[in-house]
């Protein structure tokens, strides 16, 4: 493979390959420290690399190289329980088995993670309030050792806003973003062809708040994601029920506000995760307060969201405490998982591709208590289910056909796992 690399570096102009042997934009060639100066958009990059002949070899699909993972990271709460921060598991698909490999790396509270595309690369939020004597949180960027399942740490930056709960990477790898709840803001970053972060680049602060006074006190912003195409990025502030949607000039990782620079929900609805369809023309809001997953339609020209449907995830009589968490999406978009909180439960969907309306197949049993994320396995034969006060990782079978998830499945013991994700 890194002969074909070496060809289309060569192939195309614009394009070095780094030690490491990936592949890195260069306008205006190498720093004085071997860094990559400029950067080209990446509608050029993908240009380029529609003309070289070994271009398809290297831009392999997300579904090939998903397949391959074998190796799963869990983001905990260290505060208590004992958690020193990350830990590795190794994936044994056939069976839904997870033999644990133990610490990979200590962190401070990384309790959200993400993996660059080629699995390279792991980032942590690190959801502290304090950060080199400020008011902030961090990000924590590490080098993955797959062998080992290890994280060799790169660097930590602050996130310029305290309480950091999501993190998250481009489709190139090349810039990151993060969400600081307790801080009410967001915040974006360059990352290096080797992984290292940036200070930050944009940062946003948030003011007001929402008709809930117990949760909306002040803004909250909760999850950053970016659109298919890196054209856009959308903020989820769970305090100020809306969603900021901002421009994003990929080349220097700036953010600049589109118009309407935001996407506004019902009040009190306190919108939490957003997950985009497989073919880029929905999104999948999560409304934590309400426990509501809410269909928007997506333009990608103009960056809007239109409503399409709403969904709830706990029965219409269930009168008790509930916390909507997380969604998830099948690579070939037939499908979506759903997790709730104070009424654990794991709900399943069909989804209609052409107007990306959600029909539920049911709702079981999420293994646990305060089912925090859920995410498949490579093979999506599996649906992995992160149970925060249960200090546990449920594992349901899955039916590739209907869509229909076990009534029970396997747990695994762990401190207060709080996010996913394979490599």
């Amino acid at each position: 493979m890194r002969g074909n690399r070496k060809k289309v570096a060569q192939s195309l102009p614009g394009l070095f390959l780094t030690g490491n042997g990936r592949l890195w934009p260069d306008r205006g060639g190498m720093g004085d420290d071997g860094r990559a100066m400029k950067m080209p958009n990446r509608r050029d990059f993908l240009q380029f690399a529609i003309a070289a002949p070994v271009a398809a070899q290297v831009l392999q699909s997300r579904a090939a190289r998903e397949a391959k993972r074998r190796l799963l990271f869990v983001g905990t709460q260290t505060g208590s329980g004992g958690s020193q921060g990350i830990y590795a598991y190794h994936w044994e698909p056939a069976s839904g088995e997870l033999q644990a490999a133990g610490l990979a790396a200590e962190s401070d509270n990384p309790t959200f993670l993400a993996i660059d595309s080629e699995a390279r690369y792991l980032y942590a939020a690190n959801e502290i309030a304090r950060f080199e004597a400020q008011a902030s949180g961090a990000v924590s960027s590490f080098a993955i050792d797959h062998e080992g399942a290890k994280l060799r740490a790169i660097n930590k930056v602050a996130s310029l806003g305290t309480g950091t709960c999501h993190v998250a990477v481009d489709h190139l790898g090349r810039t990151a973003f993060c969400a600081n709840y307790s801080g009410g803001s967001a915040t974006s970053f360059v990352i290096d062809y080797d992984g290292q972060i940036s200070d930050a680049v944009s940062h946003f602060q948030y003011e007001g708040h929402g008709p809930n006074e117990a949760r909306q006190e002040a803004a909250h912003a909760h999850r950053v994601t970016v659109s298919p195409d890196d054209r856009y990025l959308l903020v989820n502030d769970l305090g100020l029920d809306c969603i900021h949607i901002y421009r994003l000039d990929d080349r220097n990782a700036k953010l600049m506000a589109n118009a309407p620079a935001r996407w506004s929900a019902t009040p009190g609805s306190g919108p939490r995760a957003l997950r985009f369809h497989p073919n880029g023309r929905f999104a999948y809001c999560v409304h934590e307060l309400v426990s509501q997953v809410e269909v928007l339609k997506w333009d990608r020209e103009k960056g809007t969201l239109e409503p399409v449907q709403k969904v709830s995830l706990i029965p219409e009589d269930y009168r008790g405490a509930t916390r909507a968490s997380e969604i998830a999406i099948t690579r070939d978009g037939h499908f979506a998982y759903a997790a709730n909180r104070d009424y654990d439960c794991l709900v399943s969907f069909s989804v209609e591709p052409k107007d990306g309306k959600l029909t539920m197949l049911g709702r079981g049993s999420c293994g646990g208590k305060i089912p925090r994320y859920l995410t498949l396995d490579p093979t999506e034969k599996w649906v992995l289910v992160a149970n925060e006060q249960s200090d546990s990782i449920s594992v349901f079978a899955r039916d590739e056909k209907t869509g229909k998830v076990a009534e029970s499945g396997k747990s695994f013991p762990i401190s207060k796992p709080q996010c996913l994700v394979f490599a």
